[in-house]
């Protein structure tokens, strides 16, 4: 195998020295890594993520049949569209699938509904929180009614968090011209 691999990186290198062209640019290499020469990165019998088909299938199910209260919340949330952050919506965590996700203020939100309110559903949320909050996120929990009639102060309430746990977010990708500080 170790034979076969050195045999297709000297004709990988051969190759494009052979057309002439000039090297790439420091960082931007052709990508002739392991993947380029036809062998796979990662064995697709065996991925190297952690989460489970079954938990995978059911967040995949649950993007797809949302509530009216998730697309509300998520037509504030999608496009950075809150203080810049990238939120994704029902992602695995453990063995949980949360609502909404920003990973750059590890941050998670999740909405809750009326069965949300009993004894024992409170007691599951504790739990749940607990194990999310162990993989280094902090949870905001807004009951759906919140989200109905109080939108503003829940965007007001996720835009804080996010400016205390990712104070530094990307910039926007356009500039203006003509904004540019004066020089002094």
């Amino acid at each position: 195998m170790e034979c076969a691999l050195r045999r297709r990186m000297d004709m990988k290198t051969l190759s494009t020295r052979a057309v002439g062209l000039p090297l790439p640019l420091a960082g931007e290499g052709w990508g002739g890594g392991l993947a380029a020469m036809g062998l796979p990165m990662v064995d697709p019998k065996q991925p190297d993520w952690k989460v489970s088909e079954r938990i995978r299938s059911n967040a995949r199910t649950l993007r797809k049949n949302s509530t009216d209260v998730e697309r509300i919340l998520w037509s504030e949330l999608r496009g950075n569209r809150l203080s810049g952050a990238s939120f994704r919506r029902q992602v695995p965590i453990d063995n949980y699938i949360a609502d909404f996700v920003c990973h750059a203020a590890k941050l998670v939100i999740e909405l809750d509904g009326g069965q949300h309110f009993s004894n024992e559903g409170e007691r599951a949320d504790a739990r749940r929180s607990a194990i999310i909050e162990a993989n280094g996120f902090k949870v905001l929990r807004f009951s759906n009614l919140d989200v109905i009639e109080n939108r503003t102060g829940v965007l007001e309430t996720i835009a804080a968090a996010i400016a205390e746990r990712a104070p530094t977010l990307t910039l926007a990708r356009k500039r203006e011209r003509g904004l540019e500080k004066p020089s002094s």
